[in-house]
């Protein structure tokens, strides 16, 4: 199934922990490149969402953010224990730097771990916490999933018009090197004398056959087959199809230089402008 690397998710549930708000947004990326942003109080589910982040995606530069705001009547404590080394640093701080420097109380508070719910539910937190993540990964992708469907029917319309243009090729091949033979023939017959029949054929059949795009046909056809075969396999796309366009783009290239009619070459340049722009759809592609 293919799936792009373009999606967004949010949800936000209340309980009496208060109210989590989670944020999961990706684009396109090599690797899987994932950014988790949380409260300090759940700080200590960061490894175990990052897993479950790494079972679900496999490529995208993904952030994740969850926000935590305690409920109206929590009643906040301060940690001493916290706090006490932190304040006798800060005043050998203030003595160091003299007049200037001066310890902000406020500044303490939001230190991580000085201010603490009283009674908070911990557990219930982190269950919570554990939940909306996962509910906000399988929204994500989800979304991925649409765009992702979305941009196959794209690269399926660019190999519709790859094939059309595939068979206009094919289908002037014959005219072409027959006009190709019958321009060397008149020149040669316009050079006169005697001339070794035998090896003149022997050399229009050499020259022939180099112009001949009959094999850069065949494997542009293989090629569509193969991305129409790789869209619709189960697992990610996006690394093989990346793969299969540079084959794509050699092949074109090749039927450009070959061209010895300008029609074949306005062809192969459309048939560029389509590869390209497939480039472009797989380049967000799983």
């Amino acid at each position: 199934m293919i799936s792009s690397m373009t999606g967004f998710a949010r949800l936000e549930r209340s309980g009496a922990f208060g109210t989590l708000v989670c944020e999961i947004r990706s684009v396109n990326h090599r690797f899987l490149d994932a950014t988790v942003r949380l409260p300090d109080s759940c700080r200590a589910l960061e490894a175990d969402l990052r897993h479950a982040l790494a079972r679900e995606l496999r490529r995208g530069k993904v952030d994740c953010t969850i926000q935590h705001r305690a409920p109206v009547a929590a009643v906040l404590e301060v940690d001493e224990a916290a706090l006490e080394p932190l304040v006798a640093r800060s005043r050998e701080l203030a003595r160091t730097i003299g007049e200037q420097g001066h310890v902000n109380v406020l500044e303490l508070l939001r230190w991580p771990g000085v201010l603490r719910e009283e009674g908070a539910d911990t557990e219930a937190l982190a269950t919570a916490a554990q939940e909306i993540f996962d509910a906000a990964v399988a929204g994500l992708g989800a979304a991925r999933a649409r765009e992702g469907q979305r941009l196959a029917g794209l690269i399926l319309q660019r190999c519709d018009a790859l094939a059309a243009l595939i068979a206009q090729v094919r289908a002037r091949l014959p005219e072409v090197l027959a006009r190709v033979r019958a321009r060397l023939e008149e020149r040669l017959a316009q050079l006169g004398g005697e001339l070794n029949q035998e090896r003149i054929e022997q050399e229009i059949v050499l020259l022939l056959h180099r112009l001949d795009v009959a094999e850069e046909l065949d494997r542009l056809t293989g090629h569509i087959e193969e991305a129409r075969r790789t869209l619709a396999a189960p697992e990610a796309a996006g690394r093989r199809l990346d793969f299969l366009l540079q084959e794509f783009n050699r092949e074109a290239n090749t039927l450009a230089s070959k061209s010895q009619d300008l029609e074949t070459t306005r062809i192969a340049v459309e048939m560029k402008v389509a590869i390209e722009q497939m480039r472009e759809q797989v380049q967000n592609i799983e």
